[in-house]
């Protein structure tokens, strides 16, 4: 009888660490699988998908400081080409302008006012002078915010029968903001200022 109660005993010691395992077992593959679900869900995250002409393409979510250097520049380029590529046409001037407008502060409009009170656009209206610019190196500063930047540019203005070119450099700062239609980089120009605009001379 004796004998029996000790395998009883044996039996249920046996299942009392079988069942301990078992729910050890449990509870690693239940947090193994909570972990891949997160990790899973995370990776899901980071795939973008963006419609272009009828063809979904894939393309890499990141966090912003991982790009910020490239959306600063192509702020600083968007405003630059907004603001000085005009044609002679007071619509177009006036949707680059507000294009402009809408990626830097007060500074970019008493610019704009200065020069519309100089006569500068309505003289690319009557002289039929369009004006192009391309960004040719931009400095940026991250180390400090706000960003301060200095822009290197040269500006075409083109006539009928002669293209001037003259060289371009501003500076500014640069502040984040909310992202919008009109402001997709989130950012907005401070401060900004013309160094200096000379003519440059021609090549014999």
């Amino acid at each position: 009888m004796f004998t029996q109660f000790k395998n009883i005993d044996t039996v249920f010691s046996h299942i009392k660490r079988f069942s301990l395992f078992l729910i050890i077992a449990c509870l690693l593959i239940s947090a193994f699988a909570i972990y891949k679900g997160f990790s899973m869900a995370n990776s899901a995250q980071q795939r973008v998908y963006i419609l272009a002409n009828g063809k979904v393409l894939e393309a890499a979510a990141g966090e912003r400081k991982d790009n910020i250097s490239v959306e600063i520049r192509d702020h600083i380029k968007m405003f630059h080409h907004y603001f000085f590529t005009l044609d002679p046409d007071e619509k177009v001037i006036q949707a680059n302008i507000s294009a402009a407008l809408n990626l830097a502060d007060e500074s970019a409009k008493k610019a704009y006012d200065n020069l519309k009170e100089k006569g500068y656009f309505n003289n690319l209206i009557s002289a039929n002078i369009s004006q192009e610019i391309v960004i040719d190196s931009t400095q940026i500063n991250l180390d400090d915010y706000p960003y301060a930047f200095k822009c290197y540019s040269t500006q075409r203005l083109i006539r009928a029968t002669s293209t001037v070119r003259r060289k371009l450099v501003t500076s500014g700062t640069l502040r984040n903001v909310s992202r919008s239609d009109n402001n997709p980089h989130g950012f907005l120009i401070q401060r900004w200022e013309t160094l200096d605009n000379h003519d440059e001379p021609l090549k014999p």
